[in-house]
């Protein structure tokens, strides 16, 4: 994967903003940030729960690392250009869900089950 493919897949998800954030770029939701972008742009930041960080580094280990904020494991590092495309969506998806407001995570998978239905 590539920056440009990553950027696709945050922006993709409902009312996701791309802002800058110090050197960073960031992906918020209502303001929220769910993933940075260092400015080297050859990985990124994804904030998931702690589950998804041992799934993420156990299936990927060559693509995925913990990303440690001081003490708290805060969520995944991902190396672009080893990231397999389904997992680099799935992290985005966690991150922005655990961002967004309850009813647009509702709505959002209300309206996907309709068109897979």
């Amino acid at each position: 994967m590539d920056e440009t493919e990553v950027r696709a897949l945050a922006l993709g998800l409902p009312e996701t903003r791309e802002q800058p954030h110090f050197a960073m770029t960031s992906f918020r939701v209502r303001g929220s940030i769910f993933a940075t972008m260092p400015p080297e742009r050859d990985q990124i930041h994804v904030f998931v729960p702690e589950e998804n960080v041992h799934e993420a580094v156990s299936e990927q280990p060559e693509a995925c690392e913990e990303l440690w904020w001081g003490q708290k494991l805060d969520g995944v590092k991902v190396t672009l250009a080893e990231a397999d495309p389904g997992l680099m969506n799935e992290l985005l998806v966690a991150a922005w869900r655990q961002k967004a407001p309850k009813k647009m995570v509702a709505d959002w998978q209300s309206s996907r089950q309709d068109t897979t239905a």
